[in-house]
């Protein structure tokens, strides 16, 4: 399994391209669908033609919410960088580069969304995108453009999200575990349930962890394990 985050600025289509792509909706809570404004991490996942496995983590495009965008990107190897042909490139489109080039991500592409409305600034938005980029391990991206909502060029982005990770590495199975936790509850009969990306090492039913944190360093037991809802040993 492959892990991706998208980054990009608000309102640039990140949620749609995700839904498009996965038919499942990443905005999980009812105040995020009601205004149409992503708040939290989101999580899909969908097969490619290679049959691989990628799993996104959709997060936040405002200002507002850039600590969760930074929790979300962080532990992502890949990345996704979205920018609206209709909008070409927009402040946060800077912050979140500047996220990418901090944290040293070097693998991904370029997505210029809503071609559907400014079909005739494409090359434009590509060129200022590739500008904005320079310097960062986005720099020689593959661009793709697409409309989410007609479907234009997403059986192309399918075949360059394939060659994209034909290029990343892949996790390191045999590597000590670190699993960064993106949220924590308690399920009634079940115990505490934990939310996250692996980015290296394998887990395994009973398998004994270190939990570390801010105000927490303590020995666990894994008692259950799910990908994408479903059981896995």
């Amino acid at each position: 399994m492959y892990v991706m985050a998208t980054a990009g600025h608000v309102d640039h289509g990140k949620s749609t391209l995700v839904r498009a792509l996965t038919g499942t909706e990443p905005d999980r809570w009812e105040e995020e669908r009601r205004r149409g404004l992503t708040i939290d991490l989101g999580f899909a996942s969908m097969t490619l033609p290679s049959s691989r496995v990628l799993s996104f983590v959709d997060v936040p495009g405002h200002e507002r919410f850039l600590g969760n965008m930074l929790s979300g990107l962080g532990p992502a190897p890949i990345v996704c960088f979205v920018v609206a042909a209709d909008q070409g490139w927009q402040a946060q489109s800077s912050d979140h580069r500047d996220a990418v080039a901090a944290l040293g991500i070097d693998a991904g592409l370029v997505v210029i969304t809503r071609a559907d409305l400014a079909p005739d600034r494409v090359p434009e938005v590509e060129a200022q995108a590739r500008a904005e980029l320079a310097g960062t391990g986005l720099a020689a991206a593959p661009a793709v453009a697409v409309s989410a909502v007609q479907g234009t060029g997403m059986d192309v982005l399918r075949r360059t999200l394939d060659s994209v990770l034909d290029a990343a590495p892949p996790p390191d199975a045999d590597a000590p575990v670190r699993m960064w936790v993106d949220r924590a509850f308690s399920v009634r009969g079940a115990g505490t349930v934990v939310t996250g990306t692996l980015a290296a090492g394998r887990l395994h039913r009973n398998q004994r962890l270190h939990l570390l944190g801010e105000s927490v360093d303590a020995s666990v037991q894994v008692r259950g394990l799910q990908a994408h809802g479903t059981d896995a040993e």
